[in-house]
């Protein structure tokens, strides 16, 4: 019989395997991925099949504990976020995401939601050094957001319809979220 011999390919697959086991290299390395993902700009939903947000009754809280009814940004265009601290993906876009709100925060609503402890999310934003707004919420969300995976964003226009309806990790400072979100401001 003869013996196999050990090739560099298979190595690297039994390296990248093990850091995939230790929790400490898990989330680096799947951040890692979904920023090459995140790269990629999120797709503008066709005009012929626009969908509506099914309700804006939703009661949310912001980190300093004042109340927020979605209804507040009902006429507004919007982008509401669902996100956690602990989810790779959502790490991955934040940075973009904190992008745009530099510059878009005093032109669109900006709704980021996250389930989690308020002292975890402080704790998130304060080491990574974002000032975005975040929510939590008070009730069950409205059908439309009621999401199964995270990320997922929605753009929406003044009207409710939903402009853009991403799942997973995208590139939101892109130039096409920033042309679609002029577009949608101007009217």
């Amino acid at each position: 019989m003869a013996k196999r011999k050990i090739s560099t390919k298979n190595i690297i697959f039994i390296i990248i395997i093990a850091l995939l086991i230790i929790p400490q290299t898990r989330q680096q390395i799947q951040i890692a991925l979904h920023i090459v993902i995140a790269k990629s700009s999120p797709s503008v939903e066709k005009e012929d099949a626009l969908e509506k947000v099914s309700s804006y009754n939703w009661q949310l809280q912001d980190l300093e504990g004042n109340s927020f009814q979605l209804d507040q940004a009902k006429g507004k265009v919007t982008l509401v976020n669902i996100w956690a601290t602990w989810c790779p993906p959502c790490i991955a876009e934040m940075p973009s995401l904190q992008d745009l709100y530099n510059d878009y925060s005093d032109k669109i609503e900006f709704v980021l939601v996250s389930n989690e402890k308020q002292e975890v999310i402080k704790t998130f934003l304060k080491k990574k050094n974002y000032n975005l707004k975040i929510y939590s919420p008070l009730t069950e969300a409205p059908e439309t957001f009621n999401v199964s995976s995270i990320p997922r964003t929605f753009l929406l226009d003044r009207e409710g319809n939903i402009i853009i309806d991403e799942s997973g990790a995208a590139n939101w400072n892109s130039e096409t979220v920033r042309n679609t979100i002029d577009e949608l401001i101007k009217l």
